[in-house]
């Protein structure tokens, strides 16, 4: 115990001494939480908290383009800006001076009225209903294109959202064109409305709820787990390179005539990071707690859920650290360890859903995302802070990560011992 305490009084020593490598590893995550968190709070907001500005030109000026000019109103997610010409429309969007451009074709209320009139007439022929029932050639009438310009850098995702959107608004105008052209085929034209307009199935998310209230996702519970993680696992970088400057300036040599274990060199090395690792994660609470309400972002409540969030840190930081040590057995220079480990960090984000979500990635992608660490935490954090598990919940994930940590310690003794022995 006493080799191992001056281990770790020795770790604790040159970790103090370099206040740059402090600043990095406490400052800068705290800035790239925020900072991701300030762009990303935008997409976890309700669409009427966001107004999007669309160029709209109306060649119509009849009651299909006044009632889609009405629904994109009421929507709340768009601000509409009128324009007479579409060529205007066009290369504002193209040179990336708006998002969006909606052209509403000439003539489409008139189109609109024909057709639905000769499908009526069709229909109502066939049951006799109208007077004359024999079959007429029908005029073919061409298909309207209400047409859209997206900025070319727009993502995909807008796009589909925007088109699924108009198109349901589209369909919804239609259907009530129908419905009113039946009613005035039968002779109730000034009469109540006999068909109900209102769609008849609806859609309702029930979300997860504690003491009877809703419990609604947002940025900074996804965030604060997320990129604490990435944080975390970041410390591989300077852990290894402080390895591998000791046995390059002979540190080893010295400690192991004593003679020290190396064994005990990286118990004194996963004591102070693992402190670390605690340290970093309670900052990224604290500014989560009571800097995000301050700044206009969501908090993140903890209330009960500390001592779990606590367990998920702790494990999450010995894997780091059995990587880190690993990391810095294997490597023989500061520029193997650090560029290394710096691109070792973003591919296992990359693999643990901190930047993609996982279940948008390829099948394939999802099953190799099950050997990253990054993703067993994750999915702990999230499991803590979205679902309200139990303990026995998140064990399976506390279990690799504890697994992790020995595999890759014990892998660092073995080299370590194979490589002095020859």
């Amino acid at each position: 115990m006493h080799k191992l305490w001056a281990s770790t009084y020795k770790e604790m020593l040159l970790l103090t001494r370099d206040l740059g490598g402090i600043a990095i590893l406490f400052i800068m995550p705290l800035l790239l939480l925020i900072v991701i968190t300030l762009v990303q709070d935008s997409t976890f907001k309700t669409i009427s908290d966001i107004k999007i500005p669309v160029l709209l030109v109306d060649n119509d000026k009849g009651e299909v383009s006044k009632n889609i000019i009405e629904s994109l109103s009421e929507s709340n997610s768009f601000e509409i800006i009128q324009l007479d010409s579409e060529k205007d429309a066009r290369e504002a969007v193209f040179a990336g001076k708006q998002q969006l451009a909606i052209v509403i074709p000439s003539n489409l209320s008139i189109s609109l009225q024909k057709k639905v009139d000769q499908n009526v007439t069709g229909i109502l022929s066939k049951f006799g209903l109208e007077e004359d029932t024999l079959m007429v050639e029908k005029a073919v009438i061409p298909q309207s294109e209400v047409r859209l310009y997206f900025d070319p850098a727009t993502q995909m995702s807008f796009k589909s959202s925007v088109k699924n959107g108009i198109d349901k608004m589209i369909s919804k105008i239609e259907i009530q064109s129908i419905y009113k052209a039946f009613q005035t085929e039968l002779g109730e034209e000034d009469a109540e409305p006999i068909f109900d307009t209102e769609n008849f199935i609806a859609f309702k998310e029930i979300l997860p709820t504690k003491n009877n209230e809703e419990i609604i996702p947002n940025s900074a519970q996804h965030n604060v787990p997320a990129w604490t993680l990435f944080a975390i696992f970041f410390i591989i970088v300077p852990l290894s390179i402080n390895l591998v400057k000791e046995k390059n300036q002979g540190t080893f040599v010295r400690l192991q005539a004593n003679p020290v274990s190396y064994a005990t060199v990286l118990g004194g090395k996963t004591i102070v990071y693992l402190g670390v690792c605690l340290i970093q994660f309670t900052l990224m609470l604290l500014v989560g707690i009571y800097l995000f309400p301050a700044i206009g972002l969501p908090g993140v409540d903890v209330f009960g859920k500390l001592p779990l969030l606590y367990i998920v840190a702790l494990f999450s930081g010995l894997a780091a650290i059995g990587l880190g040590l690993l990391l810095g057995t294997i490597a023989k220079t500061q520029e193997q360890a650090a560029p290394f480990g710096a691109t070792l960090v973003v591919i296992l984000a990359a693999l643990g859903g901190v930047w993609v979500p996982v279940f948008v990635m390829p099948r394939f992608m999802q099953l190799v995302s099950n050997i990253s660490p990054m993703n067993w935490g994750l999915e702990a954090f999230y499991n803590v802070f979205l679902r309200n598990v139990r303990f026995s919940e998140i064990l399976p994930q506390i279990l690799l990560l504890l697994l992790f940590f020995l595999v890759t310690t014990l892998f660092a003794i073995i080299y370590n011992r194979s490589k002095n022995a020859v």
